[in-house]
Order: C-alpha cells, then sequence, then structure tokens
C-alpha cells in the first residue's frame, strides 16, 4: 500500500492544484513514480494507492501510466477516501489504512508493505522483506541517519545492538543521538513492513482512541513498541540496488520547495546521486508521443545550448541557452534567453531575452520577452512565492 494523500503544504504553489505526489519530478515523472518503480523492480506487483487531497491528476495518471497484467493478478489501483468507517475522511496514514483494510482481508497476505508516496531514493524491497522475515518481525521500520539538527522533522528511533527497537520518538525537538555518533540520529523513512494480524490488530486499537491522531509514526509504531510487539529496524544503507552497487544509498525527504528543487539538482550533476540512467533498476512512466528535443541556431550569441541539463522530449531551445536545469516536455526557449539552476514543467513558453535563475515555473506559463526572475528577489516577492531559499515560484498557468 502507498500512501499518496499528502496535502504537501510546503510546497506551496506547487501543491495549490494537485496532490504532492503528482507533482512532477525530473522533466518526465511523478514524484509517486518512484515509490511505485521501486515496488514493481522488486517483483512486487500488487499495489494500492490511498489518495485523498486534490487527487484528480494523480488518479488520472496511475490509470493511464500504470497498467500491469490482470494475466498475472497484477495491479496499481487507487483507493480514493470513501468514508467506509463513518462520516470522516482519512484522519491520518494510519486511519487512511483502517478505512481501507478491506483491500487487505480481501486479498489475505501474510505481510503488507507500507510506504510513503512522496520521498526521493531507490530501494530493492526485497532486501528489507527477507530481514522482516529473518528476524521474525511483526514490524519492521526502514531508516537511515540524519544529523540530529534535521531529525526534528522525522521520527527517530532508538534500537538495541540486535536492531530490535526500545523507543520511538516522532518529530521531538531533542532527538536522541545514535550510539557512537552524538551528531546523528536514527529517522524514520515512513516505510514499513508489517504482519498482518498484528497490524490488523493494532489499527483496530487504535481506531477507537480518541487522543490518537491515527497516524503511524506517531501512534502505531510506538504502541506496538509499547505493547511488546517486535519490531526491529531495517537499515536503508545496507540496501544493494543493481547497477548501483559501488553507489552510496541515497534517499531525500522533498517537503519544502528548497528540498524539491536541491534533489532536481541533483539530477544534473555529471555523477549524479539519484541516477536516472540505470537501466537495471529504471524509474518507469507513461509514454508520451512527443518528438525528439530540438536545439536550433548556431550564431554565438543565439546559439541553442544546455549543459549540465535534462532536456525533455517535444522541447525546441531556439537560440536560448540552458544551464543546470530541468526541462520537462514542450517546453519552447527563445532566442537570447538564459535560463540556470531552474526546473520547468510542461508547455511552459519563455520569450525572447528573458533570465531567470533559480527558479520553478509550473506548467502552461508563458514568460513575456524581457522578464527576469530571479535576480531581484524583493521584487519577485512582490508577485510570486520565494523560498527561504530563494527559489522562486510561478504556479501553473499564471499571467505576466
Amino acid at each position: 500500500m502507498v500512501l499518496a494523500g499528502g496535502e504537501g503544504r510546503r510546497l506551496g504553489p506547487l501543491t495549490t492544484d494537485r496532490a504532492k505526489p503528482a507533482v512532477p519530478f525530473g522533466g518526465r515523472y511523478r514524484i509517486i513514480d518512484i515509490v511505485l518503480s521501486n515496488f514493481v523492480n522488486s517483483g512486487m506487483h500488487r499495489i494500492k494507492v490511498l489518495t485523498q487531497y486534490k487527487s484528480a491528476s494523480l488518479e488520472e495518471h496511475i490509470a493511464r501510466a500504470w497498467r500491469l497484467s490482470p494475466m498475472l493478478d497484477s495491479f496499481i489501483e487507487t483507493i480514493p477516501a470513501q468514508q467506509r468507517t463513518g462520516k470522516s475522511w482519512f484522519r491520518g496514514s494510519a486511519d487512511a489504512v483502517f478505512q481501507c483494510q478491506h483491500v487487505i482481508t480481501d486479498e489475505s497476505p501474510d505481510h503488507v508493505c507500507i510506504f510513503g508516496g512522496d520521498h526521493v531514493y531507490k530501494m530493492d524491497v526485497r532486501q528489507m522483506l527477507a530481514q522482516h522475515l529473518d528476524t521474525e518481525a511483526e514490524a519492521t521500520v526502514a531508516a537511515i541517519p540524519v544529523p540530529r539538527e534535521e531529525a526534528k522533522q522525522f521520527g527517530v528511533i532508538e534500537c538495541a545492538p540486535d536492531g530490535r527497537i526500545i523507543a520511538f520518538h516522532e518529530k521531538v525537538a531533542n532527538p536522541p543521538p545514535m550510539p557512537g555518533n552524538p551528531r546523528m540520529s536514527l529517522a524514520s523513512m515512513g516505510n514499513y513492513i508489517f504482519r498482518t494480524k498484528p497490524l490488523l490488530d493494532t489499527l483496530d486499537a487504535d481506531a477507537q482512541l480518541e487522543s490518537s491522531a491515527h497516524d503511524f509514526g506517531r501512534d502505531i509504531i510506538p504502541s506496538m513498541v509499547a505493547n511488546g510487539r517486535k519490531v526491529h529496524v531495517y537499515d536503508f544503507q545496507t540496501n544493494v540496488v543493481p547497477g548501483e552497487e559501488d553507489g552510496y544509498p541515497y534517499w531525500r525527504d522533498i517537503g519544502t520547495v528548497d528540498a524539491y528543487w536541491s534533489a532536481q539538482m541533483d539530477l544534473v550533476n555529471i555523477q549524479p546521486a539519484f541516477n536516472l540512467y540505470n537501466t537495471r533498476w529504471p524509474i518507469r512512466t507513461g509514454m508520451s508521443h512527443d518528438p525528439p528535443a530540438k536545439f536550433v541556431f548556431r550564431e554565438a550569441e543565439r546559439m541553442g545550448v544546455a549543459t549540465e541539463s535534462l532536456v525533455s522530449l517535444g522541447c525546441i531551445i531556439s537560440g536560448g541557452r540552458i544551464h543546470r536545469s530541468v526541462l520537462s516536455s514542450r517546453v519552447r526557449v527563445n532566442s537570447f534567453s538564459e535560463i540556470e539552476e531552474s526546473v520547468l514543467f510542461e508547455d511552459v513558453i519563455i520569450g525572447r531575452r528573458v533570465k531567470i535563475r533559480k527558479a520553478i515555473i509550473d506548467k502552461d506559463v508563458e514568460i513575456p520577452a524581457g522578464t527576469q526572475i530571479g535576480y531581484n528577489l524583493e521584487e519577485d516577492k512582490k508577485r510570486w512565492f520565494v523560498s527561504e531559499g530563494g527559489v522562486v515560484v510561478i504556479p501553473k498557468r499564471s499571467k505576466i
């Protein structure tokens, strides 16, 4: 099960009209494609995606891009909030699964993987499942070390030497350090594997508690630990993805505009930390009929060129210069324009002599000739959202 109902408020204008997992990423993908690719690449082909907040574009994307073979009992299906257990919508991540537990009982699995749908990482889930089975755990929580000052944003784990979790702290002001490393804490990635019966029993008990936030990190995992359930941690750093045996495991929470922008910039590095070009572990998505990207004009001052950038199908770079940027499909950049360290969504048109630096421009926006964005943040703040890190965000279909 993939939890994909997040509102994503900290992503500002990017989630005004769409759920966070539906936000474009890497030129041609959606954020949800990353976790779905991890499951499918791991040989897990029976997946339910729980949706809620502004889910239309997310549900359309999954329906059109993710069609698995029913001949092999494979499926990826969305489940919108339906008020099956009362008059409330999903009150938290655990309540979402509780309200949809009929899909678990219908399939009668021995184990259930419950992953978040809004992080950037690669994981061979089979390796986490193997440890879950070897330790005979009732629940296994994937975790990664993070600096203590950043750990305040995550659930933090304390565990025994054998990996059994002895305490779980959700977003506390003073997170406990890792043994032997006082500068780091062990943070939950929001990815869990449960044995089915202990999961359903704990969800049933949690649903009766008025004081509960009905959240996996705040309630379900701490409750299982407190009740003596066998809950283990899985060290994500030990996960080895085929084709990336020499790489360091990459995981990024892209909950803010600055984190989202930084993750996109990671893609354009000469040796990207998140490698889209590993054919043994592809990030999958739907196909398009857009033509190849096109670069035109070769005059010194009017040359269509892109350096350290991702340029998607259907783009036309007509005498403009692109550097360290990510362009989605059908972007048009006209002559004498300069785009640097920016992310452009689908169907953006850049007029002549435009200069853009460190910006995210949502789909269907036309930037008039001579416009400058990202060069005077005080002026930009009068019209657009500007993050703490100085990233300018122009909303979808904005009129400039």
